[in-house]
């Protein structure tokens, strides 16, 4: 893992910080990096972790430490890494206490004449309290802004709840998916090129890869071959002299053609990375398809979350996304990328034909 300070001489200017994902999202960083991340010194209460700006945090831990107040509770939490302080305010349900006596009465007039709503609020009151009020050793998730007060760095707390996890599955999943996160995203510094204007370039590639998309959606094309967009990136390719005098001998150097080529092979590896693009069947002549508009592809992720929630091992919780991946590799193609798969099953969530049960399990309405 990287180091997370930071010269304050080499920031990203402040305008340009929403170019990076993660200065919008909540950053599932360890305390330890947390505690080490150098404020901005062009904004405060903005802070980087390899250049990445952060404001925003989520942590998992176990609770070390605990303080309560009228209006908030401060919980020490430790993820293994480092502990730190996370502010939690109390809402206006749990301020209220209410009186017992009062509300055993109130209770069993409602009962008599049908709904109540105080009872329901008081139901509501109990549940709050009973994911808000955590004890040492409890394991709490945490989210929210970072903070700098009395020289501590402390959490801010957006939102928060108990974590019941008696056999350790959430905690599992959270080890497993935080490295992935450091390896693809947060150790990897996020740098931008300028250009000679100061401007920031857009690389032949980006362009190339816009292009494309642009076309593809246009057209409404489920499936292409590479010579079917080729020509579309001809005027991006470079078609100045390679000598600048009649004097000098030729430069050797691709051709036209092998830069045309080049840059076709790139854009299109790209857009299989994010998921954009995948190949079905693997061949001299790749026929290349639009995941969003696969609808083959679609039915037979459906089909596996249908038939494999049936079994037992699935039907509560439903199918995780490892799994589906692998049933979908085995019974449709090899070549379904997890970038794909994630397009899909977002695309059918958000039509309503399957529901997330949980983080990465997915089952069929």
């Amino acid at each position: 893992m990287q180091s997370a300070t930071k010269d304050s001489g080499e920031e990203t200017p402040s305008m340009l910080w929403g170019l990076d994902p993660v200065f919008a999202a909540y950053a599932k960083l360890y305390v330890r990096d947390i505690l080490q991340m150098t404020e901005s010194t062009q904004v405060p209460g903005i802070y980087f972790y390899n250049s990445h700006p952060v404001f925003k945090v989520d942590v998992l831990g176990t609770v070390v430490s605990k303080r309560e107040r009228d209006d908030f509770f401060c919980y020490g939490v430790d993820d293994g890494t480092g502990v730190i302080n996370c502010l939690c305010w109390k809402n206006d349900l749990l301020k209220e206490e209410g009186d017992p006596t009062k509300s055993v009465g109130k209770h069993t007039d409602g009962a008599q004449a049908g709904f109540n709503p105080e009872a329901e609020l008081e139901k509501l009151r109990r549940a709050q309290q009973s994911r808000c009020h955590l004890e040492i050793g409890e394991l709490l998730r945490v989210r929210g802004s970072v903070k700098t007060a009395r020289l501590q760095r402390e959490i801010t707390a957006s939102v928060y709840y108990k974590v019941n996890d008696p056999v350790m599955a959430v905690q599992i999943e959270w080890m497993m998916e935080v490295p992935q996160l450091y390896r693809q995203c947060y150790d990897k510094p996020f740098l931008l090129q300028p250009d000679v204007m100061g401007d920031f370039a857009i690389t032949p590639l980006n362009k190339a890869t816009n292009i494309i998309k642009d076309f593809l959606k246009q057209k409404a094309m489920s499936r292409f071959r590479p010579y079917d967009v080729q020509d579309l990136l001809q005027p991006l390719i470079s078609s100045e002299p390679q000598t600048e005098s009649a004097d000098q001998e030729p430069v050797p150097g691709p051709s036209s053609f092998q830069k045309l080529s080049q840059l076709l092979n790139q854009a299109l590896q790209l857009l299989q990375d994010e998921g954009f693009l995948y190949c079905r069947v693997k061949s001299q002549e790749d026929v290349y398809h639009v995941t969003a508009e696969d609808k083959e592809l679609f039915m037979a992720v459906k089909d596996v979350i249908r038939e494999d929630s049936k079994r037992a091992k699935y039907a509560e919780k439903g199918c995780h996304i490892l799994h589906i991946l692998s049933a979908v590799r085995q019974r449709f193609s090899l070549n379904v990328s997890r970038t794909a798969l994630e397009l899909v099953l977002t695309s059918l969530e958000c039509s309503s034909d399957i529901i997330s049960t949980s983080e990465n399990h997915y089952i069929l309405i």
